[in-house]
């Protein structure tokens, strides 16, 4: 429809201002049907003015069409992070062999397998070593060939990591023959650090360690994965909504772009014949196709990070492409909401505009915002979130959508109050001060509302990040454990369950370079006979060098051929037998019947003396009986295990590297762990860094939407710049003028943010049954990064400013 039709119609006699106002097109059409040709005329004619209002209207549609476009690859983005995490797991399932068919006896169809993970600087690298016992043996998903003796066949990533510097002490470790690579399908993600390692000594091994090396006949996982805590599942929802409100507020931002000009247009509308119902009608198709546009752009946005997706390595978490895959339902969710959300937003946003034939009204004088209304979002959130205080991890689970809605009410009311916040701060401002002070302070009070939409997104963003970052804060001492473990004691503790003992690994490790002492401990179950219950075990004999037993005990002096035996009768006893004394007759090893060996006879000396036990470097307390090698019971094979502690070389660069590779190279099934004060709980861990990831997105969402925002609200004031220019306006004042401009809503932003993020983050530390603190060094920083968003944004539309400043910019069409 034409504007020449818009005007025939609006001059019309024959038709009652009612029906004009009403859009009737014709006796006789239902009322229903008529009111939808006439929605889908005004919406179509809407859409026209959009692609065809010349190159001013092309502009506005395509920022408006970029603001939205990235808010929507967002949340694609996230959307698609369920179905990325379901394929990691699926694929890490599908290579796991914990609960494997298993067979007794070598066949045409049947693979051994060990693990062998390793640790390599900061860097997890698991592995397995594999030796196929038949034809058919069954393949690791991703491989094509079992590696033979001394071959590798190992991921993508690791084949890089190996090739450079970095990983040069790691070649030294896996330094067999790389042959293959393995496919995606036996990877959890492209930086997944993996390999297969042929072997020709796992058939011995089976034999004397059964437990480390399984025959497997097919590569299954069935173990169901625990269901998070709930105060896991609560950091898991406000994450996803912290991160999503600053999204949703852009989008509502961005459809609004060009407002003035689009108002002074339907004036024009106005003046040939259309009536107020349907200005807005077209003006709601204008930001329809906008947002379609959006959608276009947010499509391709989404489609070029999912390709660049395999570069991001965060913490060893990364994902293919094809993971990225947004379920169907959230992708049409998201199809519909943006749209209509679009109109939406510009319908309430023109409630108070008057659109007349000669101008745009938006009130003759300003009325106040009132308070009392906006109050009722913020206190509406705190209502719903009220009752679930106290429930934390004893208490049950926290209802989500409740929780969410509380959420989002709390952070939407940033939206509602800071208008009013801004409004009541430039009013009060007089006309004192610079130039540039004055000119800022004379824009923000004509445009406060427009001011306030541009910092929006930050201020929720911050609010949610300073929650966030307390309720972390607080729950992290529950997610942190003690481990007991001295590091400075030791530095690598080695477990060992080979049949030769710990003296030969600690007589490799001891040769080692960096290492400056390795002393191994082995241990067995003694009774008092055979065939017996595990329970009813007596005591736990330690045996080692009179510089390991150390380790456990405060020795008064001690020679080879010593025996001691731990005071008190509870640390003697080590299951619910009775307590071994001097003299008594054991058994040690296969005390229990097992396979593989009979039980050993050994009888305590007569001259046993009685010691105190003291923590080892890994926490644990000695209990039963101390033997050094010469008094040891012998001959136990696998039915004793071994640990080696090791201290390193402090001055020694990848001291750590080097021990690592030792271990490797004299007992491939050796587990070395290096020893820590604390330990982080993974699964929370994992959130940590999903919230850092998420984090940084929406930065870069805040950063390239704001940016959008700034260059539109300058591109609209082209002429006022030009013609203050023109005036003999200096152009560092006008410089200075839009620095002060979002500066100060900037900072009345944060500051509303940092008081609801604080409220919000008592009320969800109250709610996981924490003790309340602030991490100031959080809040704060989080500030700062959005205030030097704000800053960096401000200063990239300094070159555009410039050229809008000449004096061409007084040109029109």
């Amino acid at each position: 429809m034409s504007l020449g039709t818009a005007g025939k119609h609006g001059k019309q006699g024959g038709r009652s201002p009612q029906g004009r106002r009403s859009g009737h097109d014709g006796p006789g059409a239902p009322g229903a049907e008529r009111a939808f040709r006439v929605w889908l005329r005004d919406l179509g004619l809407g859409a026209r003015f959009a692609f065809g209002g010349g190159r001013e209207g092309w502009t506005r549609t395509l920022l408006t069409g970029v603001g939205v476009g990235l808010g929507v690859a967002l949340l694609l983005i996230t959307s698609a992070v369920p179905s990325a995490m379901a394929a990691r797991d699926a694929r890490g399932d599908a290579r796991m062999t914990f609960t494997s068919p298993t067979a007794e006896q070598p066949g045409r169809d049947t693979l051994l397998i060990a693990e062998v993970d390793q640790s390599y600087r900061s860097y997890g690298v698991d592995g397995r070593l594999v030796q196929p016992e038949g034809p058919d043996a069954p393949l690791p998903p991703g491989v094509k060939k079992f590696p033979g003796a001394g071959e590798l066949v190992v991921s993508p990533a690791l084949d890089r990591l190996m090739k450079t510097g970095e990983g040069r002490l790691l070649r030294d470790r896996l330094d067999g023959k790389i042959v293959a690579t393995i496919g995606d399908a036996g990877l959890v993600g492209p930086g997944d650090l993996y390999f297969y390692a042929g072997s020709d000594r796992l058939t011995e091994l089976q034999k004397t360690l059964p437990d480390e090396v399984k025959r497997i006949t097919a590569f299954a996982n069935t173990i169901e994965k625990q269901a998070l805590d709930p105060v896991l599942t609560l950091l898991v929802v406000l994450t996803f909504v912290a991160l999503l409100m600053p999204v949703a507020v852009f989008i509502g931002a961005a459809v609004r772009f060009g407002g003035d000009r689009r108002d002074r247009r339907l004036a024009a509308l106005r003046l040939v014949g259309a009536d107020g119902r349907m200005v807005r009608r077209i003006a709601a198709g204008e930001a329809a196709a906008g947002s379609l546009i959006g959608l276009a752009l947010g499509t391709g946005f989404f489609l070029a990070a999912r390709q660049l997706a395999p570069a991001m390595d965060l913490d060893q978490r990364s994902v293919f492409p094809a993971d990225l895959n947004p379920a169907p339902w959230l992708a049409a969710l998201i199809a519909v909401a943006v749209p209509a959300a679009a109109v939406a937003v510009t319908l309430f946003a023109l409630r108070g505009v008057v659109i007349e034939p000669l101008g745009v009204v938006r009130t003759t004088t300003p009325r106040k915002r009132r308070i009392w209304w906006r109050l009722l979002l913020p206190l509406a959130g705190l209502g719903l979130l009220a009752p679930l205080i106290g429930k934390g991890n004893d208490s049950g689970q926290f209802n989500q959508w409740q929780v969410s809605g509380g959420v989002v009410l709390l952070l939407v009311g940033i939206t509602v109050l800071l208008p009013w916040v801004l409004e009541r701060v430039v009013g009060r401002i007089g006309g004192a001060g610079s130039v540039s002070w004055q000119l800022a302070a004379r824009r923000l009070q004509l445009t406060s509302g427009s001011a306030a939409r541009l910092v929006n997104g930050i201020a929720v963003a911050v609010a949610g990040a300073i929650a966030l970052q307390m309720l972390f804060a607080g729950t992290s001492d529950s997610y942190t454990e003690d481990t007991g473990q001295d590091p400075t004691r030791a530095s690598i503790s080695v477990m060992s369950r080979s049949p030769a003992g710990g003296e030969p690994l600690a007589r490799a490790l001891d040769g080692a370079k960096g290492v400056t002492q390795a002393v191994a401990l082995g241990s067995t179950f003694a009774g008092r006979s055979t065939g017996m219950e595990y329970e009813d075990a007596t005591s736990m004999v330690t045996m080692g060098t009179c510089a390991a037993l150390a380790e456990v005990a405060q020795l008064p002096s001690c020679k080879d051929g010593d025996v001691f035996v731990i005071a008190g009768a509870d640390a003697n006893r080590t299951m619910g037998g009775d307590a071994a004394r001097p003299g008594d007759a054991l058994f040690t090893g296969n005390i229990y019947g097992g396979e593989g060996g009979a039980p050993v006879p050994w009888t305590v000396p007569a001259d046993a003396r009685t010691v105190t036990a003291r923590q080892d470097p890994v926490g644990r307390t000695a209990t039963g009986l101390l033997a050094t090698p010469a008094a040891a019971p012998k001959g136990m094979g696998r039915y004793q295990s071994t640990q080696v502690f090791v201290k390193l070389d402090p001055k020694m660069p990848d001291a750590v590297e080097l021990a690592r590779n030792a271990v490797f190279k004299a007992d491939p099934l050796a587990v070395p762990l290096t020893l820590r004060a604390t330990e982080v709980n993974d699964r929370y861990s994992s959130i940590r860094t999903g919230l850092f990831v998420g984090s940084a997105l929406v930065l870069m969402l805040i950063g390239a939407s704001l940016l959008v925002s700034q260059l539109e609200q300058l591109r609209e004031r082209k002429k006022l710049l030009s013609a203050l220019v023109a005036f003999g306006t200096k152009r560092s004042t006008l410089s200075l003028s839009v620095l002060w401009q979002t500066a100060l809503p900037i900072g009345l932003g944060l500051a509303l943010a940092t008081v609801v993020g604080l409220a919000l983050g008592t009320v969800l530390m109250q709610m996981a049954s924490v003790p309340f603190r602030i991490d100031w060094a959080s809040v704060l920083s989080m500030i700062g990064i959005g205030a030097g968003v704000a800053v960096l944004v401000t200063l990239l539309s300094l070159p555009p400013l410039l050229r809008l400043m000449r004096p061409d910019g007084l040109r029109t069409e």
